[in-house]
């Protein structure tokens, strides 16, 4: 297990990343808080600042979808836009916490949680971990991790504890137990996060397997986050949530819906947390929109989970094409994830395994964008999406892919041999 507030190696920290935010004036210096400065810098915002100034590049980059919310969520939105202009309630519109509320019972088996809409899924988690933890407390990530989780950690000045993923990129339940039950210094961790299916490993979780997290968290009094942003996309085992005194519940329309810039998540949690989760509540957001609101409302209502099947059925192609790619480049055995979510996770070799220049090379030589797997603790890979553009551009994006990496991979081997022994 890794105990650090920056994870070894450090995340990816390229030229243009700000390291310390400062003003000067008549020789003061005010400086930005030290939980702050100590925080990794948001990889695909530092993505995005290197595709400013080119141009063509394909992005498999940042994990969105391609297609639209509903047309009947779309009107509803510019309908709700024309005459709602106060606070929506904190907790939710009634009518979305109560479709929700019917959403959760039919297709998560939850019928014992609160719900409280948020403004995105990241926002959710910021809720728990500012409600849940206090400074110094320590929380379980698995390697690799969210990075807007372990950012959310930083920040607050929570401690994490890195806890390993298995060959498959599945949670180390060992582990788990060792940091729960057995830590070397006596101080055992208050939450541990799991995200199913993950990101970056586009991995999905079995039952069985979430079921004995669930037991280990309860027997040594921790609670368990589980971050389901990508619940739809179940590529071999059906999705599967848990419900308990200790265990919240975390969603997304981005994804699903192709909400993204809509940002609307929500929390189904314990409704023992409800008093104290609606002080972050107030004091962060006060409350999502309406608008986006009534978009989520619509996209429940009249699209619903068989619109959502129909888009992510139309994945198999793009996922087959970026797969192709990565085992074409590097071997297929480099390759993993697959089984949920929207990413494949690659290893590249080790006369290649700068991910940061990996990723900076293919952006600037051969027009793909990727992130690089440092953002996520697991250095010496690349997480690549492949749901967040039409069909035709991935075909491009997974040839571009291959000869980049070919290329990058080739040129290295080359340099290894030219080494003195």
């Amino acid at each position: 297990l890794s105990r650090a507030r920056h994870p070894e190696p450090p995340v990816m920290r390229p030229r243009w990343a700000a390291t310390v935010v400062c003003c000067a004036t008549g020789g003061r210096r005010w400086l930005s808080s030290r939980r702050i400065l100590g925080t990794d810098p948001p990889v695909i915002v530092q993505m995005k600042a290197l595709l400013e100034g080119t141009s063509g590049v394909l992005s498999l980059a940042q994990g969105i979808v391609f297609w639209e919310p509903p047309a009947a969520s779309i009107a509803a939105g510019v309908s709700e836009a024309r005459q709602s202009h106060q606070y929506a309630p904190a907790e939710g519109i009634p009518e979305l916490r109560e479709a929700l509320g019917r959403k959760i019972e039919a297709e998560n088996g939850l019928t014992r949680s609160e719900l409280m809409v948020t403004a995105g899924a990241n926002q959710a988690y910021a809720n728990l971990v500012l409600t849940l933890l206090d400074e110094g407390d320590r929380a379980v990530l698995f390697r690799p991790y969210y990075f807007n989780h372990l950012m959310a950690l930083q920040m607050t000045g929570v401690e994490p504890v890195l806890a390993p993923t298995t060959r498959d990129l599945l949670p180390d339940v060992e582990a788990l137990e060792e940091a729960l039950g057995n830590p070397r210094d006596g101080k055992p961790a208050k939450l541990v996060t799991l995200v199913n299916p993950g990101n970056p490993t586009g991995t999905m979780i079995p039952q069985e397997m979430l079921e004995e997290v669930g037991r280990i968290c309860e027997r040594h009094g921790a609670w368990l986050v589980a971050d389901n942003t990508y619940e739809n996309f179940a590529w071999e085992h059906q999705h599967a949530c848990l419900e308990g005194d200790h265990v919240v519940n975390i969603f997304s329309f981005s994804k699903a819906y192709g909400m993204a810039g809509w940002r609307l998540g929500y929390l189904a949690y314990p409704p023992s947390l409800a008093a104290q989760l609606a002080k972050v509540q107030d004091t962060v957001v006060i409350a999502p929109t309406s608008i986006s609101q009534r978009v989520a409302l619509a996209a429940l209502e009249r699209a619903g989970s068989p619109w959502v099947r129909d888009r992510i059925a139309d994945l198999a192609e793009p996922k087959r094409l970026v797969h192709d790619a990565l085992a074409d480049a590097l071997g297929p055995d480099a390759v993993r994830g697959g089984t949920g979510a929207i990413y494949l996770l690659a290893t590249l070799p080790e006369a290649a395994a700068d991910d940061v220049r990996v990723a900076e090379t293919l952006i600037t030589e051969y027009g793909v964008a990727t992130i690089p797997g440092s953002a996520c603790g697991a250095p010496g890979t690349i997480r690549v999406c492949y749901a967040n553009l039409p069909v035709a551009e991935i075909r491009e994006a997974s040839r571009r892919l291959s000869v980049g990496l070919k290329a990058i991979v080739s040129e290295a081997d080359l340099r290894a041999r030219a080494r003195p022994q």
